[in-house]
């Protein structure tokens, strides 16, 4: 997007200080990021949105204030820097009430957003497929409903612009009751998208093939290994949330098995816990799988506390219990000096982790090992080579064999075709009766 055309965002964060430590085994909260970093994430965000940061305002405080977040002080602060700059938009690094939100725009005479809002937005811009905007409506007017008090002349303004995409202007001009409507409506659409996916799971169980799952902070390279592990072409770049709708592409690994391999969208810490019940559809590819890919940006300096809110989302959706390994991407963008054993036990800390792998997807570097480790601690389906002997009327039998087994030798041999092949167990429980070499 052209600079001229971006928003003027000014970024607000909170530093809440005197905070005691967190509780062991707790799952990390948002003020366990250094402020720098949590407003360098923001910023990072909201450049994803579209908007232009010219500026940066930081409060420090023992505790939020109720009517306004930062205080009157600052707040008066903001209101000249909103005046001198021209902000088109002000963006803060936490979640508002509808209170505070409400007096933050009377008070700065601007858009205001806050941090969920932004995630929703960017959400917004990222769906593709008719579940995931759906999706994301259903999470948007969510986060609307308690705010519609007091918004009026926000709920009817035409126009774009960080925070007023999604639902649409319809959806924005609405009652409460409409949009509740609306919600049980998308609600009630979003069972028939999972009603369709729960078929094609179920087809894709018909011929057990195990699925693996790429799960990780946003940003950490997971549609990078996506593609070299499959050949595909998914989108990749360096914008949060570049992947949103989920993809799932078959890959073969050295054992000769076929997988199926799921790329799901980044968690990020603190997601607004509408997103995580709107993706409820698009998260069981990560709760179904055998396996799982966590993958982390190695070169980054928060890469230990990301590594800890990927696993608090995986244990919220009930898939702590799913065997891991922890790929350590982009080695190629390691810091001078620093190896992968002294990134690994920066990452990891004291207790490292059985299986890790380190790669980078982009050069192509430690896929071989991984691809070693994926064989070793997927679930066993062992393969067996046999001689098949298939009715040329078959079809259905003779397509799952070269779907799902390594043709060695096919032979055409009167009313049947006869097929020598290297075939797991799981396919050939479905052949058997056209064994020609069984015992």
């Amino acid at each position: 997007m052209p600079a001229a055309s971006r928003e003027r965002a000014i970024l607000a964060g909170l530093d809440i200080k005197g905070r005691g430590p967190r509780r062991p085994g707790s799952a990390p909260e948002s003020d366990d990021f250094d402020i720098d970093e949590s407003v360098d994430e923001l910023a990072v965000l909201a450049e994803s949105a579209g908007a232009s940061v010219i500026e940066r305002l930081v409060q420090s405080r023992e505790a939020p204030e109720a009517a306004t977040l930062i205080g009157s002080g600052k707040l008066e602060e903001l209101v000249q820097r909103v005046q001198a700059t021209r902000a088109d938009v002000v963006i803060f690094d936490r979640d508002l009430s509808p209170t505070q939100l409400r007096n933050l725009e009377r008070a700065l005479d601007c858009r205001v957003v806050d941090r969920t809002q932004l995630i929703l937005d960017i959400f917004a811009r990222r769906a593709r497929t008719r579940e995931g905007q759906l999706q994301v409506e259903l999470a948007q007017l969510n986060y609307l409903l308690p705010r519609l008090t007091g918004r009026g002349i926000e709920m009817s303004r035409l126009g774009g612009g960080i925070g007023t995409r999604g639902p649409g202007e319809t959806q924005l001009e609405t009652d409460r009751r409409k949009i509740s409507g609306r919600i049980k409506k998308i609600e009630d659409d979003l069972e028939s998208v999972r009603a369709g996916r729960s078929v094609q799971r179920r087809q894709r169980q018909a011929v057990p093939l195990a699925t693996i799952g790429l799960v990780g902070y946003t940003n950490a390279g997971k549609s990078t290994l996506f593609n070299r592990l499959t050949g595909s072409g998914v989108l990749a770049d360096a914008r949060m949330f570049a992947t949103l709708d989920p993809t799932v592409r078959q890959f073969l690994l050295a054992s000769n098995r076929r997988v199926l391999l799921s790329d799901t969208v980044g968690f990020i810490r603190n997601l607004p816990t509408t997103l995580v019940r709107a993706f409820r559809a698009t998260l069981e590819e990560v709760t179904e799988a055998s396996l799982l890919l966590h993958v982390v940006d190695v070169s980054a300096d928060m890469a230990h506390a990301y590594v800890e809110h990927v696993t608090a989302v995986l244990r919220e959706i009930g898939a702590e219990g799913t065997p891991q390994i922890l790929v350590l991407n982009k080695l190629d963008m390691l810091p001078p000096g620093e190896s992968t054993e002294t990134a690994r036990a920066r990452i990891l800390g004291v207790s490292a982790a059985a299986a890790t792998v380190a790669v980078s997807a982009k050069t192509g570097a430690g896929i071989p090992e991984l691809m070693a480790r994926v064989d070793e601690l997927l679930p066993v389906d062992p393969l067996s080579r046999v001689t098949l002997h298939i009715p040329h009327t078959d079809g259905a039998a003779i397509h799952l064999v070269h779907e799902y087994a390594r043709v060695i030798q096919r032979t055409d041999k009167g009313e049947y075709v006869e097929i020598v092949a290297e075939t797991p167990e799981s396919v050939l429980k479905q052949l058997t009766q056209f064994r020609a070499d069984a015992p």
